[in-house]
Protein backbone atom coordinates (compact mmCIF):
# COMPACT_ATOMS: atom_id res chain seq x y z
CA UNK A 1 0.00 0.00 0.00
CA UNK A 2 1.25 3.68 -1.01
CA UNK A 3 -1.03 5.22 2.19
CA UNK A 4 -1.86 3.29 4.86
CA UNK A 5 -5.05 5.84 5.91
CA UNK A 6 -6.50 6.24 2.48
CA UNK A 7 -6.83 3.11 1.14
CA UNK A 8 -8.47 1.72 4.61
CA UNK A 9 -11.63 3.34 4.22
CA UNK A 10 -12.91 1.96 7.07
CA UNK A 11 -10.91 4.29 9.44
CA UNK A 12 -12.09 7.70 8.12
CA UNK A 13 -15.28 5.77 9.35
CA UNK A 14 -14.16 5.39 12.43
CA UNK A 15 -12.90 8.81 12.64
CA UNK A 16 -16.03 10.44 11.46
CA UNK A 17 -18.19 9.05 14.49
CA UNK A 18 -20.96 11.42 15.69
CA UNK A 19 -19.55 10.76 19.19
CA UNK A 20 -16.71 13.17 18.26
CA UNK A 21 -17.89 16.49 18.64
CA UNK A 22 -18.65 15.39 22.03
CA UNK A 23 -14.85 14.86 22.02
CA UNK A 24 -13.61 17.59 20.43
CA UNK A 25 -15.92 19.96 22.67
CA UNK A 26 -13.89 18.70 25.59
CA UNK A 27 -10.69 18.31 24.00
CA UNK A 28 -10.39 21.65 22.95
CA UNK A 29 -12.35 23.39 25.75
CA UNK A 30 -14.58 25.77 23.00
CA UNK A 31 -11.18 25.74 21.04
CA UNK A 32 -9.66 28.77 22.54
CA UNK A 33 -6.48 27.62 21.68
CA UNK A 34 -6.70 29.24 18.18
CA UNK A 35 -5.92 32.53 19.94
CA UNK A 36 -2.68 31.40 20.89
CA UNK A 37 -1.48 28.92 18.46
CA UNK A 38 -1.43 29.12 14.80
CA UNK A 39 -2.07 25.56 14.27
CA UNK A 40 -4.98 25.11 16.40
CA UNK A 41 -8.37 24.03 15.01
CA UNK A 42 -10.87 27.12 14.59
CA UNK A 43 -13.93 24.98 15.16
CA UNK A 44 -14.95 21.46 15.04
CA UNK A 45 -14.80 20.82 10.83
CA UNK A 46 -11.17 22.26 11.62
CA UNK A 47 -10.23 20.16 14.19
CA UNK A 48 -11.65 16.98 12.32
CA UNK A 49 -9.89 18.26 8.85
CA UNK A 50 -6.59 18.18 11.00
CA UNK A 51 -6.89 14.79 12.27
CA UNK A 52 -7.59 13.64 8.89
CA UNK A 53 -4.37 15.38 7.39
CA UNK A 54 -2.00 13.78 10.60
CA UNK A 55 -3.56 10.88 9.72
CA UNK A 56 -2.72 11.10 5.91
CA UNK A 57 0.44 12.16 6.90
CA UNK A 58 0.62 8.80 9.35
CA UNK A 59 -0.51 6.55 6.50
CA UNK A 60 2.06 8.12 3.43
CA UNK A 61 5.13 7.61 6.20
CA UNK A 62 3.89 4.55 6.82
CA UNK A 63 3.99 3.20 3.21
CA UNK A 64 6.87 4.72 1.90
CA UNK A 65 9.05 4.80 4.84
CA UNK A 66 8.60 2.29 7.61
CA UNK A 67 6.90 -0.75 5.38
CA UNK A 68 9.63 -1.15 3.02
CA UNK A 69 12.33 -1.00 5.85
CA UNK A 70 9.88 -3.31 7.87
CA UNK A 71 11.75 -6.61 6.27
CA UNK A 72 15.35 -5.54 6.88
CA UNK A 73 14.77 -4.21 9.94
CA UNK A 74 13.28 -8.08 11.31
CA UNK A 75 16.74 -9.24 9.75
CA UNK A 76 18.84 -6.93 11.48
CA UNK A 77 17.80 -6.18 14.83
CA UNK A 78 18.62 -3.50 17.58
CA UNK A 79 22.43 -4.55 18.33
CA UNK A 80 23.91 -4.39 22.16
CA UNK A 81 26.82 -2.09 22.39
CA UNK A 82 28.89 -1.14 25.21
CA UNK A 83 25.82 -1.44 28.09
CA UNK A 84 23.26 0.79 25.31
CA UNK A 85 21.27 -0.53 22.56
CA UNK A 86 21.39 0.75 19.29
CA UNK A 87 18.48 0.45 16.51
CA UNK A 88 18.12 -1.03 13.76
CA UNK A 89 19.06 1.21 10.55
CA UNK A 90 15.59 0.89 9.38
CA UNK A 91 14.22 1.94 12.82
CA UNK A 92 16.85 4.88 13.01
CA UNK A 93 15.42 6.29 9.90
CA UNK A 94 11.88 4.97 10.81
CA UNK A 95 11.75 7.19 14.11
CA UNK A 96 13.84 11.02 12.45
CA UNK A 97 11.14 10.30 9.91
CA UNK A 98 8.59 10.53 12.68
CA UNK A 99 9.96 13.27 14.89
CA UNK A 100 10.60 15.21 11.60
CA UNK A 101 6.74 15.15 10.83
CA UNK A 102 5.92 16.28 14.27
CA UNK A 103 4.19 12.82 15.10
CA UNK A 104 5.49 12.97 18.73
CA UNK A 105 3.61 13.71 21.95
CA UNK A 106 0.03 13.78 19.55
CA UNK A 107 -2.32 13.92 22.25
CA UNK A 108 -0.03 16.32 24.58
CA UNK A 109 -1.28 20.03 24.90
CA UNK A 110 0.04 22.82 22.70
CA UNK A 111 1.96 24.46 25.28
CA UNK A 112 4.23 21.86 25.61
CA UNK A 113 4.26 21.47 21.90
CA UNK A 114 1.94 18.71 21.35
CA UNK A 115 -0.59 18.35 18.98
CA UNK A 116 -3.82 18.06 21.50
CA UNK A 117 -5.29 15.30 19.68
CA UNK A 118 -7.78 13.31 21.58
CA UNK A 119 -7.28 9.27 21.96
CA UNK A 120 -9.16 7.97 19.09
CA UNK A 121 -7.05 9.50 16.01
CA UNK A 122 -3.80 8.75 17.93
CA UNK A 123 -4.79 5.29 18.11
CA UNK A 124 -5.45 5.13 14.64
CA UNK A 125 -2.15 6.31 13.78
CA UNK A 126 -0.77 3.74 16.46
CA UNK A 127 -2.71 0.81 14.25
CA UNK A 128 -1.72 2.24 10.66
CA UNK A 129 2.16 2.05 12.40
CA UNK A 130 1.40 -1.29 13.72
CA UNK A 131 -0.26 -2.84 10.36
CA UNK A 132 3.38 -1.58 8.60
CA UNK A 133 5.82 -2.73 11.44
CA UNK A 134 4.39 -3.95 14.70
CA UNK A 135 8.39 -4.19 16.49
CA UNK A 136 8.31 -0.21 15.40
CA UNK A 137 5.33 -0.05 16.44
CA UNK A 138 6.07 -0.71 20.04
CA UNK A 139 8.97 1.58 19.97
CA UNK A 140 6.68 4.83 18.21
CA UNK A 141 3.82 4.08 20.34
CA UNK A 142 5.29 3.88 23.96
CA UNK A 143 5.16 7.86 23.66
CA UNK A 144 1.56 7.68 25.39
CA UNK A 145 3.18 6.73 28.33
CA UNK A 146 3.42 10.75 28.70
CA UNK A 147 0.01 10.37 29.62
CA UNK A 148 0.70 8.75 33.17
CA UNK A 149 3.26 11.56 33.42
CA UNK A 150 0.81 14.43 32.91
CA UNK A 151 -2.09 12.93 34.55
CA UNK A 152 0.17 11.89 37.72
CA UNK A 153 3.23 14.48 38.14
CA UNK A 154 3.78 18.42 38.93
CA UNK A 155 3.81 21.15 37.17
CA UNK A 156 7.82 21.45 37.06
CA UNK A 157 8.15 17.58 35.90
CA UNK A 158 5.68 18.45 33.09
CA UNK A 159 7.72 21.34 32.10
CA UNK A 160 10.90 19.54 31.73
CA UNK A 161 9.70 16.04 30.46
CA UNK A 162 6.40 16.86 28.23
CA UNK A 163 8.21 19.29 25.54
CA UNK A 164 11.52 16.11 25.26
CA UNK A 165 8.87 13.67 24.08
CA UNK A 166 6.95 15.99 21.94
CA UNK A 167 10.25 16.40 20.16
CA UNK A 168 10.83 13.07 20.16
CA UNK A 169 12.49 11.49 23.53
CA UNK A 170 11.19 8.12 23.55
CA UNK A 171 9.99 6.25 26.56
CA UNK A 172 9.89 3.01 28.54
CA UNK A 173 7.43 1.24 31.82
CA UNK A 174 10.27 -0.19 33.57
CA UNK A 175 7.35 -2.81 35.56
CA UNK A 176 8.63 -6.68 35.27
CA UNK A 177 11.37 -8.27 36.85
CA UNK A 178 12.52 -11.54 36.70
CA UNK A 179 10.41 -12.88 39.95
CA UNK A 180 8.12 -9.98 38.97
CA UNK A 181 6.18 -10.66 35.64
CA UNK A 182 2.13 -10.65 35.58
CA UNK A 183 2.50 -10.22 39.65
CA UNK A 184 3.45 -6.98 39.77
CA UNK A 185 3.40 -6.85 43.80
CA UNK A 186 6.23 -8.70 43.98
CA UNK A 187 8.70 -6.42 42.17
CA UNK A 188 11.63 -5.78 44.74
CA UNK A 189 13.31 -2.99 42.47
CA UNK A 190 14.93 -0.91 45.82
CA UNK A 191 14.40 3.26 45.57
CA UNK A 192 16.02 4.70 48.64
CA UNK A 193 15.86 8.47 49.25
CA UNK A 194 19.10 10.30 49.91
CA UNK A 195 19.56 13.73 51.90
CA UNK A 196 23.03 13.67 50.51
CA UNK A 197 22.11 13.55 46.67
CA UNK A 198 19.06 15.07 47.13
CA UNK A 199 16.92 12.31 45.02
CA UNK A 200 15.82 9.11 44.96
CA UNK A 201 18.33 6.36 44.14
CA UNK A 202 16.93 3.12 42.43
CA UNK A 203 18.64 -0.16 42.38
CA UNK A 204 18.28 -3.23 41.38
CA UNK A 205 17.27 -6.02 37.94
CA UNK A 206 14.70 -4.99 35.51
CA UNK A 207 13.48 -7.87 32.61
CA UNK A 208 11.18 -7.85 29.51
CA UNK A 209 11.54 -3.59 29.18
CA UNK A 210 10.49 -2.80 25.56
CA UNK A 211 12.39 0.07 24.23
CA UNK A 212 14.74 -0.77 27.35
CA UNK A 213 17.18 1.87 26.63
CA UNK A 214 14.75 4.53 25.98
CA UNK A 215 15.22 8.42 26.96
CA UNK A 216 12.59 8.68 29.61
CA UNK A 217 11.41 5.44 32.06
CA UNK A 218 8.53 5.01 34.45
CA UNK A 219 9.48 2.63 36.98
CA UNK A 220 7.89 0.60 39.52
CA UNK A 221 9.88 0.24 42.47
CA UNK A 222 9.66 -0.23 46.28
CA UNK A 223 10.08 2.73 48.48
CA UNK A 224 9.00 1.25 51.27
CA UNK A 225 11.60 -0.43 53.26
CA UNK A 226 10.06 -4.27 54.77
CA UNK A 227 7.32 -4.05 52.65
CA UNK A 228 6.28 -7.04 50.23
CA UNK A 229 3.41 -6.34 48.65
CA UNK A 230 1.71 -3.49 46.37
CA UNK A 231 1.12 -1.03 49.18
CA UNK A 232 5.28 -0.76 48.97
CA UNK A 233 5.55 0.60 45.66
CA UNK A 234 6.08 3.86 43.95
CA UNK A 235 6.79 5.25 40.71
CA UNK A 236 9.75 6.66 39.76
CA UNK A 237 10.86 9.02 36.91
CA UNK A 238 14.12 8.21 35.57
CA UNK A 239 15.96 10.16 32.77
CA UNK A 240 18.86 8.08 30.92
CA UNK A 241 21.24 11.26 30.86
CA UNK A 242 21.36 11.19 34.15
CA UNK A 243 23.18 7.53 33.91
CA UNK A 244 23.12 4.65 36.47
CA UNK A 245 21.15 2.00 34.18
CA UNK A 246 23.11 -0.71 31.80
CA UNK A 247 21.20 -2.79 29.53
CA UNK A 248 22.51 -6.33 30.15
CA UNK A 249 21.59 -7.64 27.12
CA UNK A 250 18.46 -8.05 24.70
CA UNK A 251 16.33 -10.63 23.89
CA UNK A 252 16.33 -12.99 21.45
CA UNK A 253 12.59 -13.17 20.32
CA UNK A 254 10.52 -15.02 18.21
CA UNK A 255 9.26 -11.85 17.05
CA UNK A 256 8.90 -8.13 16.99
CA UNK A 257 12.37 -8.17 16.16
CA UNK A 258 12.70 -4.08 15.99
CA UNK A 259 11.72 -3.49 19.18
CA UNK A 260 14.63 -3.94 21.51
CA UNK A 261 13.51 -6.03 24.76
CA UNK A 262 16.09 -5.66 27.49
CA UNK A 263 17.47 -6.69 30.76
CA UNK A 264 18.21 -3.23 32.93
CA UNK A 265 20.39 -3.69 35.53
CA UNK A 266 20.11 -0.24 38.15
CA UNK A 267 22.97 1.23 39.90
CA UNK A 268 21.98 4.32 42.26
CA UNK A 269 20.30 5.37 39.32
CA UNK A 270 19.01 8.85 40.15
CA UNK A 271 15.34 9.17 40.06
CA UNK A 272 12.46 11.54 40.77
CA UNK A 273 9.24 10.56 42.67
CA UNK A 274 5.80 10.70 40.40
CA UNK A 275 2.87 11.64 42.25
CA UNK A 276 2.44 10.16 45.80
CA UNK A 277 4.40 7.20 47.33
CA UNK A 278 2.93 4.02 48.02
CA UNK A 279 0.20 4.66 44.79
CA UNK A 280 2.50 3.28 42.79
CA UNK A 281 1.11 0.05 41.48
CA UNK A 282 -2.67 0.23 43.37
CA UNK A 283 -3.08 4.28 41.12
CA UNK A 284 -0.20 4.63 38.55
CA UNK A 285 0.49 1.48 37.06
CA UNK A 286 -3.33 0.41 36.40
CA UNK A 287 -3.53 4.38 34.29
CA UNK A 288 -0.40 3.13 32.73
CA UNK A 289 -2.12 -0.46 31.73
CA UNK A 290 -4.88 0.94 30.57
CA UNK A 291 -3.30 3.02 28.34
CA UNK A 292 -0.86 0.40 27.08
CA UNK A 293 -3.48 -2.32 27.06
CA UNK A 294 -5.40 0.34 24.37
CA UNK A 295 -2.14 0.03 22.09
CA UNK A 296 -1.89 -3.08 22.14
CA UNK A 297 -5.24 -3.63 20.88
CA UNK A 298 -4.61 -1.11 18.06
CA UNK A 299 -1.47 -3.29 17.55
CA UNK A 300 -3.40 -6.23 17.04
CA UNK A 301 -5.68 -4.47 14.57
CA UNK A 302 -2.83 -3.33 12.71
CA UNK A 303 -1.89 -7.21 12.41
CA UNK A 304 -4.94 -8.14 11.44
CA UNK A 305 -5.05 -5.84 8.96
CA UNK A 306 -1.80 -6.85 7.53
CA UNK A 307 -2.67 -10.58 7.73
CA UNK A 308 -5.65 -10.21 5.57
CA UNK A 309 -4.19 -7.57 3.02
CA UNK A 310 -1.24 -10.64 2.45
CA UNK A 311 -3.78 -13.65 2.33
CA UNK A 312 -5.95 -11.64 0.14
CA UNK A 313 -3.61 -10.59 -2.52
CA UNK A 314 -2.11 -14.20 -2.55
CA UNK A 315 -5.26 -15.41 -2.78
CA UNK A 316 -6.23 -13.29 -5.96
CA UNK A 317 -3.15 -13.74 -7.64
CA UNK A 318 -2.28 -17.45 -7.09
CA UNK A 319 -4.33 -20.29 -9.52
CA UNK A 320 -4.32 -23.92 -9.26
CA UNK A 321 -6.53 -26.33 -10.79
CA UNK A 322 -7.13 -23.38 -13.23
CA UNK A 323 -8.64 -20.82 -11.64
CA UNK A 324 -7.49 -18.39 -8.67
CA UNK A 325 -7.34 -19.91 -5.27
CA UNK A 326 -9.94 -16.99 -3.97
CA UNK A 327 -12.33 -18.57 -6.23
CA UNK A 328 -12.68 -21.69 -3.72
CA UNK A 329 -15.11 -22.10 -1.25
CA UNK A 330 -12.31 -22.93 1.54
CA UNK A 331 -10.46 -20.09 0.70
CA UNK A 332 -13.35 -17.47 0.82
CA UNK A 333 -14.42 -18.72 3.83
CA UNK A 334 -11.36 -18.16 5.50
CA UNK A 335 -10.67 -14.38 4.09
CA UNK A 336 -14.45 -13.24 4.58
CA UNK A 337 -14.19 -14.54 8.42
CA UNK A 338 -10.76 -12.88 8.34
CA UNK A 339 -12.37 -9.71 7.49
CA UNK A 340 -15.16 -9.69 10.09
CA UNK A 341 -13.25 -10.33 12.80
CA UNK A 342 -11.03 -7.57 11.38
CA UNK A 343 -14.31 -4.92 11.45
CA UNK A 344 -15.38 -6.35 14.57
CA UNK A 345 -12.19 -6.07 16.76
CA UNK A 346 -11.61 -2.92 14.97
CA UNK A 347 -15.18 -1.30 16.12
CA UNK A 348 -14.39 -2.64 19.59
CA UNK A 349 -11.15 -1.09 19.58
CA UNK A 350 -12.28 2.56 18.51
CA UNK A 351 -15.80 2.54 20.84
CA UNK A 352 -13.57 1.98 23.49
CA UNK A 353 -11.03 4.64 22.68
CA UNK A 354 -14.14 7.02 22.32
CA UNK A 355 -15.31 6.20 25.64
CA UNK A 356 -11.54 6.99 26.74
CA UNK A 357 -11.55 10.01 25.16
CA UNK A 358 -14.35 11.63 26.85
CA UNK A 359 -13.67 10.51 30.31
CA UNK A 360 -10.19 11.22 29.84
CA UNK A 361 -11.02 14.79 28.73
CA UNK A 362 -13.58 15.52 31.69
CA UNK A 363 -10.58 14.54 34.45
CA UNK A 364 -8.47 16.90 32.66
CA UNK A 365 -11.33 19.83 32.41
CA UNK A 366 -11.34 18.61 36.61
CA UNK A 367 -8.05 19.83 37.43
CA UNK A 368 -9.14 23.37 36.26
CA UNK A 369 -12.56 24.09 37.24
CA UNK A 370 -15.11 21.90 39.15
CA UNK A 371 -17.06 19.70 37.29
CA UNK A 372 -21.14 20.55 36.77
CA UNK A 373 -23.42 17.68 38.08
CA UNK A 374 -23.86 16.60 34.78
CA UNK A 375 -20.52 16.13 33.70
CA UNK A 376 -19.74 14.22 36.88
CA UNK A 377 -22.22 11.39 35.82
CA UNK A 378 -20.90 12.00 32.21
CA UNK A 379 -17.26 10.95 33.65
CA UNK A 380 -18.61 8.35 35.74
CA UNK A 381 -20.76 6.50 32.95
CA UNK A 382 -17.56 6.62 30.17
CA UNK A 383 -15.26 5.68 32.58
CA UNK A 384 -17.29 2.62 33.90
CA UNK A 385 -17.68 1.75 30.28
CA UNK A 386 -14.29 2.18 28.90
CA UNK A 387 -12.36 0.09 31.84
CA UNK A 388 -15.06 -2.46 30.89
CA UNK A 389 -14.59 -2.43 27.42
CA UNK A 390 -10.86 -2.42 27.94
CA UNK A 391 -9.88 -6.20 28.51
CA UNK A 392 -12.19 -6.85 25.51
CA UNK A 393 -10.49 -4.99 23.34
CA UNK A 394 -7.27 -6.04 24.21
CA UNK A 395 -7.91 -9.44 24.86
CA UNK A 396 -10.39 -10.36 21.48
CA UNK A 397 -8.19 -8.45 19.02
CA UNK A 398 -4.77 -9.69 20.31
CA UNK A 399 -6.46 -13.57 19.94
CA UNK A 400 -7.83 -11.95 16.67
CA UNK A 401 -4.67 -11.15 15.47
CA UNK A 402 -3.24 -14.10 16.36
CA UNK A 403 -6.17 -15.96 14.08
CA UNK A 404 -5.66 -14.15 10.99
CA UNK A 405 -1.97 -14.19 11.33
CA UNK A 406 -2.18 -18.19 11.19
CA UNK A 407 -5.16 -17.89 8.41
CA UNK A 408 -3.02 -15.60 6.20
CA UNK A 409 -0.16 -18.60 6.18
CA UNK A 410 -2.70 -21.17 5.31
CA UNK A 411 -3.65 -19.27 2.21
CA UNK A 412 -0.40 -18.93 1.01
CA UNK A 413 0.09 -22.76 1.65
CA UNK A 414 4.00 -23.83 1.51
CA UNK A 415 4.75 -20.53 0.48
CA UNK A 416 3.58 -18.89 3.66
CA UNK A 417 6.69 -21.65 5.67
CA UNK A 418 9.05 -19.71 3.79
CA UNK A 419 11.13 -16.52 4.86
CA UNK A 420 10.32 -15.02 1.14
CA UNK A 421 6.88 -13.82 2.20
CA UNK A 422 5.58 -11.13 4.75
CA UNK A 423 2.82 -13.57 6.01
CA UNK A 424 5.50 -15.21 8.10
CA UNK A 425 6.77 -12.08 10.04
CA UNK A 426 2.97 -11.38 10.25
CA UNK A 427 2.64 -14.57 12.26
CA UNK A 428 5.62 -14.39 14.68
CA UNK A 429 5.07 -10.48 15.91
CA UNK A 430 1.57 -11.20 16.51
CA UNK A 431 2.33 -13.89 19.18
CA UNK A 432 3.34 -11.38 21.76
CA UNK A 433 -0.10 -9.33 21.89
CA UNK A 434 -1.81 -11.94 23.48
CA UNK A 435 0.94 -12.61 26.15
CA UNK A 436 2.22 -8.80 26.99
CA UNK A 437 1.13 -5.77 28.90
CA UNK A 438 -1.65 -8.32 30.48
CA UNK A 439 -2.24 -12.17 28.98
CA UNK A 440 -5.87 -12.82 27.71
CA UNK A 441 -5.93 -14.50 31.02
CA UNK A 442 -5.22 -11.45 32.83
CA UNK A 443 -8.11 -9.98 30.27
CA UNK A 444 -10.29 -12.35 31.70
CA UNK A 445 -9.75 -11.94 35.32
CA UNK A 446 -10.72 -7.85 34.90
CA UNK A 447 -13.73 -8.35 32.69
CA UNK A 448 -15.11 -11.10 34.95
CA UNK A 449 -16.71 -9.04 37.31
CA UNK A 450 -18.26 -6.61 34.46
CA UNK A 451 -20.02 -10.08 33.80
CA UNK A 452 -21.18 -11.29 37.27
CA UNK A 453 -22.26 -7.77 38.37
CA UNK A 454 -24.54 -7.68 34.82
CA UNK A 455 -22.54 -4.14 33.28
CA UNK A 456 -21.78 -6.19 30.03
CA UNK A 457 -26.04 -7.36 29.80
CA UNK A 458 -26.74 -3.78 30.52
CA UNK A 459 -24.82 -2.57 27.72
CA UNK A 460 -25.69 -5.23 25.20
CA UNK A 461 -29.89 -4.10 26.11
CA UNK A 462 -28.74 -0.62 25.69
CA UNK A 463 -27.77 -1.47 22.27
CA UNK A 464 -30.80 -3.63 21.46
CA UNK A 465 -32.23 -0.52 21.64
CA UNK A 466 -30.21 1.23 19.08
CA UNK A 467 -32.26 1.99 15.99
CA UNK A 468 -30.75 0.27 13.12
CA UNK A 469 -31.36 -0.09 9.50
CA UNK A 470 -34.32 -2.57 7.46
CA UNK A 471 -31.65 -4.85 6.49
CA UNK A 472 -30.17 -5.64 9.50
CA UNK A 473 -33.53 -5.98 12.12
CA UNK A 474 -32.87 -10.00 11.03
CA UNK A 475 -29.52 -9.99 12.58
CA UNK A 476 -30.54 -7.50 15.54
CA UNK A 477 -33.64 -10.62 16.35
CA UNK A 478 -30.80 -12.77 15.98
CA UNK A 479 -28.30 -11.17 18.00
CA UNK A 480 -30.98 -10.80 21.00
CA UNK A 481 -31.77 -14.28 20.75
CA UNK A 482 -27.66 -14.45 21.50
CA UNK A 483 -27.67 -12.18 24.36
CA UNK A 484 -30.43 -14.25 26.22
CA UNK A 485 -28.56 -16.95 25.95
CA UNK A 486 -25.62 -15.32 27.35
CA UNK A 487 -27.48 -14.11 30.03
CA UNK A 488 -28.83 -17.77 31.38
CA UNK A 489 -25.45 -18.50 30.90
CA UNK A 490 -24.13 -15.98 33.34
CA UNK A 491 -27.39 -16.76 35.22
CA UNK A 492 -26.81 -20.66 35.73
CA UNK A 493 -23.23 -19.98 36.67
CA UNK A 494 -24.02 -17.66 39.47
CA UNK A 495 -26.74 -19.68 41.26
CA UNK A 496 -24.26 -22.65 41.39
CA UNK A 497 -22.41 -20.38 43.75
CA UNK A 498 -18.89 -22.13 43.37
CA UNK A 499 -16.25 -20.15 42.65
CA UNK A 500 -13.86 -22.92 41.08
CA UNK A 501 -17.00 -23.34 38.53
CA UNK A 502 -16.97 -19.77 37.90
CA UNK A 503 -13.16 -19.04 37.15
CA UNK A 504 -13.05 -22.19 34.79
CA UNK A 505 -15.90 -21.10 32.27
CA UNK A 506 -15.00 -17.13 33.07
CA UNK A 507 -13.18 -17.16 29.50
CA UNK A 508 -16.13 -18.15 27.90
CA UNK A 509 -18.48 -16.00 29.61
CA UNK A 510 -16.30 -12.84 28.40
CA UNK A 511 -15.93 -14.14 24.57
CA UNK A 512 -19.70 -14.23 24.56
CA UNK A 513 -20.24 -11.08 26.16
CA UNK A 514 -17.48 -9.75 23.71
CA UNK A 515 -19.22 -11.38 20.70
CA UNK A 516 -23.09 -9.48 21.09
CA UNK A 517 -21.27 -6.45 22.01
CA UNK A 518 -18.88 -6.37 18.83
CA UNK A 519 -21.98 -7.84 17.37
CA UNK A 520 -23.75 -5.13 18.39
CA UNK A 521 -21.18 -2.21 16.99
CA UNK A 522 -21.07 -4.31 13.42
CA UNK A 523 -24.49 -4.06 13.03
CA UNK A 524 -24.74 -0.13 13.52
CA UNK A 525 -21.65 0.64 11.12
CA UNK A 526 -23.48 -1.54 8.77
CA UNK A 527 -26.40 0.55 9.21
CA UNK A 528 -24.43 3.80 8.62
CA UNK A 529 -22.29 2.34 5.95
CA UNK A 530 -23.65 -0.91 4.41
CA UNK A 531 -21.29 -0.51 1.37
CA UNK A 532 -18.33 -0.78 3.57
CA UNK A 533 -19.56 -3.39 6.93
CA UNK A 534 -23.00 -5.10 5.12
CA UNK A 535 -20.92 -8.13 4.36
CA UNK A 536 -18.75 -8.27 7.73
CA UNK A 537 -21.85 -7.70 9.49
CA UNK A 538 -23.18 -11.12 8.43
CA UNK A 539 -20.20 -12.82 8.32
CA UNK A 540 -19.52 -12.27 12.11
CA UNK A 541 -22.83 -12.75 13.17
CA UNK A 542 -22.83 -16.24 11.85
CA UNK A 543 -19.46 -16.73 13.61
CA UNK A 544 -20.09 -15.24 16.97
CA UNK A 545 -23.63 -16.95 16.71
CA UNK A 546 -21.75 -20.46 16.42
CA UNK A 547 -19.77 -19.14 18.90
CA UNK A 548 -21.94 -18.16 21.61
CA UNK A 549 -24.06 -21.99 21.10
CA UNK A 550 -20.94 -23.69 21.86
CA UNK A 551 -20.26 -21.57 24.77
CA UNK A 552 -23.76 -21.72 26.05
CA UNK A 553 -23.85 -25.73 25.39
CA UNK A 554 -20.55 -26.55 27.63
CA UNK A 555 -21.54 -23.92 30.57
CA UNK A 556 -25.11 -26.01 30.83
CA UNK A 557 -23.82 -29.59 30.42
CA UNK A 558 -21.00 -28.81 33.16
CA UNK A 559 -21.21 -30.15 36.41
CA UNK A 560 -18.89 -30.52 39.51
CA UNK A 561 -18.24 -34.22 38.38
CA UNK A 562 -17.75 -32.91 34.89
CA UNK A 563 -15.54 -30.51 36.09
CA UNK A 564 -13.04 -32.77 38.10
CA UNK A 565 -12.13 -34.29 34.19
CA UNK A 566 -9.99 -31.13 33.93
CA UNK A 567 -8.09 -30.99 36.96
Amino acid sequence: MDNFYTEVPELKFHLNNPMMKRICELKERDYKDKEEFDYAPMDFEDAMDSYDKVLEITGEITGQVIAPNAEGVDQEGPHHVDGRVEYASGTKRNLETMVKAGLNGMTMPRRFGGLNFPITPYTMCAEIVAAADAGFGNIWSLQDCIETLYEFGNADQHSRFIPLVCQGATMSMDLTEPDAGSDLQSVMLKATYSEKEGCWLLNGVKRFITNGDSDIHLVLARSEEGTRDGRGLSMFIYDKRQGGVDVRRIEHKLGIHGSPTCELVYKNARAELCGERKLGLIKYVMALMNGARLGIAAQSVGLCQAAYNEGLAYAKERRQFGKVIIDFPAVYDMLSIMKAKLDAGRALLYQTARYVDIYKALEDIARERKLTPEERQEQKRYSKLADSLTPLAKGMNSEYANQNAYDSIQIHGGSGFMMDYACQRIYRDARITSIYEGTTQLQTVAAIRYVTNGSYLATIREFEATPCSPEMELLLSRLKKMADKFEAATTAVKEAQDQELLDFVARRLMEMAADCIMCHLLLQDASRSPELFAKSAHVYLNYAEAEVEKHSAFIHNLDKEELAYYK
